[in-house]
């Protein structure tokens, strides 16, 4: 199989002329542009380009990218599993435990035989089909980074000290679907989120400009708060990661608790889904990196195209609704890489 060569793709910007690799994310407060892949369970990839300019993701080519047929994804937790995880998590909010956590599954497809699998492809017919705001790529075929994502949520957004988070919980079809249940999880998120931040901002600087607000996306809606805060003098991305990571959207609250919960009841690991992608300018002290979710990833030595789906569980969750919400999330989605048409119209 041919081998592509490394980029990066965020933001309107194209990088290229891989110039480094490192795991070290105190390398983000030196120098040049990064691209950042942060795995849920901590493998975090760094890559830094030599060039990086001004570039609209190109228009789809046809059979630039050859998808799973719709028939072909396998889940990690069938409806069956999922839906008994809910009512696990829910007896342990019953005990006290957490209050909420995020039960998440991944959907496995095997690449086609002989498809070159071209992820910036695939992120052609995903801004196509389903648009979002931190949508990007990082192609590193000989470092197991190969993703796709049209992630519509921030995770950390850093310009100078200004820092800045926007989780996202609560999700329908249109706004009349979100519950009580949508906005009390949103808060509860969002006190968890100010808690990390704290950790590494000036004290009094963590604020909340905007609670619970109504984003509308490709088929459904999401509640998104922002949480912004100013840096200690000596903080840095090392030290914002460690505070903040895995982000408590995809997680919970309290976030340890939530984690051991995950441990137990998932089966799969979630990689990028759930994790961090994005990019830094160090020389200009700023950077984006988003919630690794609406992600795909190629597992070259499974032979699999991979997406992950979630939901965020809490004790007014029902666990049918919980099990629709996560197909909700992945439908768009995985019509876009099987190639549908009406999926890609814009």
């Amino acid at each position: 199989m041919r081998t592509l060569p490394p980029l990066a793709r965020f933001g309107g910007l194209l990088a290229t002329g891989l110039r480094d690799v490192t795991s070290d994310v105190a390398a983000l407060d030196g120098s040049g542009f990064w691209a950042v892949c942060a795995d849920f369970e901590g493998r975090t990839v760094c890559a830094r380009f030599a060039e990086v300019r001004p570039a609209p993701v190109p228009a789809p080519v046809p059979g630039a990218w050859r998808g799973p047929a719709p028939g072909d994804w396998l889940s990690s937790l069938d409806r069956a599993a999922y839906t008994r995880g809910v009512r696990r998590i829910r007896e342990r909010i019953a005990a006290g435990e957490v209050y909420q956590a995020n039960l998440c599954r991944v959907l496995s497809a095997p690449i086609a035989p002989g498809a070159v699998a071209d992820v910036d492809a695939l992120t052609a017919l995903l801004a196509r089909g389903n648009p979002a705001p931190y949508a990007g790529t990082i192609r590193l075929p000989e470092h197991g980074v190969e993703v796709a994502t049209a992630s519509p949520e921030l995770f950390l957004r850093r310009h100078g000290r200004t820092v800045e988070s926007g989780p996202i919980k609560g999700t329908g079809r249109t706004e009349a679907d979100l519950l009580e249940k949508d906005f009390a999880e949103n808060v509860m998120i969002v006190d968890l989120v100010r808690n990390d931040l704290g950790r590494v901002c000036t004290i009094g600087s963590v604020t909340v400009p905007d609670l619970c607000a109504v984003e509308k996306h490709p088929g459904l809606v999401h509640l998104v708060s922002t949480v912004r805060g100013e840096l200690l003098p000596d903080a840095g991305w090392g030290d914002l990661l460690a505070a903040a990571f895995p982000p408590g959207s995809v997680t919970g609250a309290p976030k340890s608790s939530a984690l051991r919960i995950i441990e137990a009841l998932e089966t799969a690991p979630r990689g990028p889904y759930c994790g961090g992608i994005g990019w830094v300018d160090a020389d200009r002290g700023t950077g984006e990196l988003a919630v690794g979710i609406r992600t795909f990833w190629l597992d070259r030595a499974a032979g699999l195209l991979r997406f992950g789906t979630g939901a965020g569980i809490t004790w007014g969750s029902d666990p049918e609704r919980e099990w629709h919400e996560t197909e909700l999330k992945a439908a768009r989605l995985l019509a876009v890489a099987s190639g549908d048409p009406v999926a890609t119209e814009p």
